[in-house]
């Protein structure tokens, strides 16, 4: 069975600065819903004004995924890590132990919007970590490439969770299909543009969540950039 959730339906939180909707449970916006889906604990939807973005914050025992759709984003944290990250970067980075980061909009005339996305790690008191790579439109154009894995699969980032993460781009006449197993459910996050799950149509923000044994089709893509979470 597929199970809806619209883009208005997320908590939504504007400071001035930053304009956020979450996808799950966050801060001050709670849900009993929407705790979490399995291991997927996060997915925030930021917006950030030039200039400005998070000072300096700690976390621990979690897997932090950042996903660039527009604009620049500065990382810098604890471990001596510092970069940019544009369209096409995902950083990761294992919080574990303990970590401090900051996130800030590289720019001082340009708005970044990223997601900000979190899972709940398979073991707990890892040593923290950091990985950064990237990935051309080709990668994703037409299919899902895996973006996020468990083991580092076809050059993915390494997360220490029971999940995986595929991004895809898709136009009108592109199409995506697969099959999930009984033992796995997806959930799927259109970031931006328009698609097709299913036969539903899914416009930016909007997401769905799958059960096992389940077929999962995307196609009547415009402009449209898809995440879709593989979870245990």
């Amino acid at each position: 069975m597929m199970k809806l959730r619209r883009a208005q339906e997320r908590g939504h939180a504007e400071h001035g600065w930053l304009d956020s909707w979450h996808s799950f449970s966050f801060a001050d916006y709670y849900d009993p819903e929407y705790i979490q889906f399995r291991a997927l604990r996060v997915i925030n939807d930021d917006t950030v004004e030039p200039g400005r973005g998070f000072g300096a914050h700690g976390h621990h025992d979690m897997e932090i995924v950042s996903y660039v759709l527009e604009g620049a984003l500065a990382h810098r944290d604890s471990m001596g890590n510092g970069s940019v990250i544009r369209p096409g970067s995902v950083q990761r980075m294992s919080a574990g132990t303990g970590v401090q980061h900051s996130e800030f909009n590289a720019s001082q005339s340009e708005k970044v919007h990223f997601l900000q996305i979190w899972f709940l790690p398979n073991r707990s008191g890892i040593q923290p970590g950091y990985e950064e790579k990237y990935f051309d439109d080709a990668a994703k154009r037409g299919r899902l490439c895996l973006v996020a894995s468990p083991d580092g699969t076809d050059g993915s980032v390494l997360i220490h969770a029971d999940a995986k993460m595929y991004a895809a781009l898709l136009e009108e006449g592109e199409r995506v299909e697969r099959m999930l197993t009984q033992d796995q459910h997806a959930y799927v996050h259109v970031a931006r543009g328009n698609a097709s799950l299913n036969g539903t149509p899914l416009g930016a923000g909007d997401a769905a969540m799958l059960s096992e044994g389940e077929r999962l089709v995307l196609d009547q893509g415009q402009n449209a950039e898809v995440l879709v979470f593989e979870l245990a």
